[in-house]
């Protein structure tokens, strides 16, 4: 959802580095209320690694997922285990 977003917006190279609100890519199916404010620059930089994903503070499962990455409302996880291998075979199809 977030990168369709982003490809809606198709900002010019100077405003990539201007923080937009971002949907929070936890688990939780219910938290697409849930915002966090990044760069473009940032949310691509992130997920050049198909594992990686920006969640709200407080919404990682550490079960799931380990926090790579530790931002004033955000973090940045790493899927591990099976929620890893789904990742990439979901950036596979991509």
């Amino acid at each position: 959802m977030n990168e369709a977003l982003e490809a809606l917006e198709a900002l010019p190279p100077g405003e990539r580095s201007s923080p937009r609100w971002f949907i929070c890519e936890c688990s939780r199916p219910e938290c697409t209320d849930y915002i966090v404010e990044i760069t473009p620059d940032d949310y691509e930089r992130i997920h050049q690694h198909p594992r990686r994903f920006i969640l709200r503070r407080g919404h990682e499962d550490r079960e799931l997922e380990s926090i790579v990455e530790a931002h004033g409302g955000y973090v940045v996880v790493e899927k591990k285990g099976e929620a890893g291998r789904q990742a990439d075979a979901e950036a596979e199809r991509g």
